[in-house]
């Protein structure tokens, strides 16, 4: 329980936070890492004004304590796991966009079908190693990769160049994507001023003027439907907009590489099977959805 204490404050960046998730008094939180403290000879917090933050030993020892507490999980989970039900909790990390758009829904409908598990989604939209801050699954597609931790592919995350017609007006499209230089450009986490596109001799790698960047990439639409710039938007957020005309694809012949949306699970979580049917579900719906969206095209 001392270790366990640890890193919940140390996620937390708050003794009183940790409490609350542990179900206990704050006095115990800290009367257990004071106890851990004096068990490894090291001082692992400092509070300051600044609030709470962890010591170099501190630092050191939470990626082996979060390891441990994974492998001390899993070998109750695979002792009292049933085949037939799934059963228990998982913390899973999401991006913002397309949780909303998509994924918040299927988490949903996941839950109604397995009434056993319970998650806990946090929205974020940089990508984190599951492993060191205590994930069950990460999501995410950006093109990052850590040790001891599996990437399983869930779905292309295609992206498309585009721009509202109202912004092309006095103005001749980009033919090439060294033209953009000269365009304004709305940015998100994907691509911030640095655009890299596919062709025939090779990927060419272009930095832009951002008129507006944001991580929701919700936003970015709404900016390039409203004839703010030239953005990169992912096809399932782009493509009603496209079909109604109130944008418009640009760039055709430099298509943007494909992303993955993929799931990072620590290779010790992957006998979970409340975290192989979960990822196997997502992947199944939303490879649905594309053949649906295919069809209708």
């Amino acid at each position: 329980m001392n270790i366990a204490s640890f890193v919940h404050v140390a996620r937390l960046h708050s003794f009183s936070a940790a409490a609350r998730e542990l179900g206990v008094a704050p006095s115990i939180v800290t009367k257990r890492i004071t106890q851990l403290e004096q068990s490894l000879c090291a001082q692992l917090l400092v509070r300051s004004t600044r609030g709470l933050s962890l010591t170099a030993a501190g630092d050191r020892f939470l990626p082996r304590f979060v390891r441990l507490l994974a492998e001390f999980d899993e070998i109750f989970v695979a002792r009292d796991s049933d085949e037939r039900m799934l059963e228990g909790h998982l913390r899973i990390k999401s991006p913002t966009t397309i949780t909303a758009e998509r994924l918040g829904g299927l988490f949903a409908d996941f839950q109604a079908e397995h009434p056993g598990v319970t998650l806990e989604i946090v929205l974020l939209d940089r990508t984190v190693n599951p492993l060191e801050e205590g994930y069950d699954l990460a999501l995410g597609a950006l093109p990052v990769s850590y040790p001891n931790v599996i990437d399983v592919p869930i779905w292309p995350y295609d992206m498309v160049t585009c721009c509202a017609p109202s912004y092309l007006l006095g103005r001749v499209a980009p033919q090439h994507p060294n033209e953009l230089m000269d365009y304004e450009c709305l940015t998100t986490v994907f691509f911030r001023t640095t655009w890299v596109f596919d062709s025939a001799r090779g990927p060419i790698s272009v930095d832009v003027h951002s008129r507006l960047h944001a991580s929701d990439s919700r936003l970015i639409c709404v900016a390039a439907i409203r004839g703010l710039g030239i953005a990169i938007l992912p096809r399932f957020l782009a493509d009603r907009a496209i079909q109604s005309g109130t944008l418009v694809p640009i760039l055709a012949d430099f298509p943007i590489p494909t992303f993955w949306l993929k799931a990072l699970v620590p290779r010790m979580k992957m006998t979970r099977p409340a975290v192989r049917e979960l990822a196997a579900y997502l992947k199944a719906r939303l490879q649905t959805v594309g053949e649906d969206r295919a069809d209708q095209g």
